[in-house]
């Protein structure tokens, strides 16, 4: 047994003393799964959030930009990091280098065209990356397309500090990850009770607010047409106000509309459209005329000034209909 021991040693004495031993796969594993993994995960949770929260938001470009920032990271790890100090940090770590066969640097353009050809190694349903199990010198088909090997370091940098950074680092990314889990949950269930809250309001609001603004009197029409336009956005009351004008140049008569049917098409926090099924009268009894029509409105809420209509499209025009007995 203590030949044995002593053979073991002398082993792994030699073959951290031989620039040329190839790093084992777990090793290469381990670093990949180092350099990667965290990275990954972030990643997934940032896209996740980013898809449930509004887009062009402000938490939508945090995740934009939290994204832009883990990929720049994990290129200067992976390509970067190398050529300064022949490492990324997983390979550091776990005591492993990528070098050409004669024992030459690779260079960050080299190691970006091999980080991709690792898409030959998962096409193969993974066996690429299984090949340096059996493979004399540990190539996966990316290392044999691109001339690399992953080879042990001749002295191992990975110290406690090494070791503790990299901890830093998953754990980190771990926190990241569920505070990522949590904001999402949080923003998605505030955007929905918004949501929600902006239904409701329409839904009560909406159709007395189109009542007012197709109603009015001949007596009260000055009033009637000044309060429809505190209900409309500018950009509609460009058009309202030329359809008042039309109306005053005619000669008025009444003309009152109330809503029998409405439903909510589309809301969000601050925007909303509505289908709605009207009837009126026009004229003053006994000649009044009954009047049916359907319409369709987009409703805006710009700030604290509550909602405001921005559109009122006609679905069917106004049709008479004859009088119940």
């Amino acid at each position: 047994m203590t030949v044995t021991a002593a053979d073991t040693q002398a082993t792994r004495a030699s073959e951290e003393a031989d620039p040329a031993v190839p790093a084992r796969w777990a090793t290469r594993a381990g670093a990949l799964a180092l350099d990667i993994l965290p990275a990954v995960a972030l990643l997934v949770i940032t896209v996740l959030v980013s898809l449930s929260v509004p887009q062009r938001s402000t938490w939508w470009w945090a995740c934009v930009c939290t994204g832009a920032v883990i990929i720049l990271l994990t290129a200067f790890n992976r390509l970067v990091l190398p050529v300064f100090s022949g490492q990324s940090l997983g390979r550091a770590v776990l005591g492993a280098t990528v070098v050409r066969p004669n024992g030459d640097a690779v260079g960050p353009w080299w190691l970006l065209l091999r980080d991709l050809a690792h898409l030959l190694d998962t096409a193969a349903v993974l066996l690429g990356w299984l090949w340096p199990l059996w493979d004399s010198r540990g190539r996966t088909f990316a290392d044999m397309l691109l001339a690399t090997e992953s080879r042990l370091v001749a002295a191992p940098r990975s110290d406690r500090n090494l070791r503790r950074l990299a901890a830093v680092l998953v754990l980190t990314a771990a926190t990241l990850c569920a505070g990522g889990a949590a904001i999402s949950y949080c923003v998605v269930r505030q955007h929905d009770r918004r949501v929600t809250d902006a239904r409701a309001q329409i839904s009560t609001q909406g159709p007395h607010m189109v009542e007012q603004l197709l109603s009015y009197h001949p007596e009260t029409i000055q009033g009637d047409f000044d309060h429809a336009r505190a209900l409309v956005t500018d950009k509609y009351g460009a058009q309202l106000s030329a359809q008042q004008q039309a109306v005053q140049k005619a000669v008025p008569v009444r003309n009152e509309y109330w809503v029998t049917n409405s439903s909510v098409l589309a809301a969000t926090a601050n925007r909303a459209t509505m289908l709605m099924f009207l009837q009126g009268e026009r004229g003053a009894p006994p000649d009044q005329r009954y009047l049916t029509a359907s319409v369709r409105v987009s409703f805006v809420k710009p700030g604290a000034s509550g909602w405001r209509v921005d559109d009122l499209a006609i679905v069917t025009q106004p049709q008479a209909v004859e009088a119940k007995p």
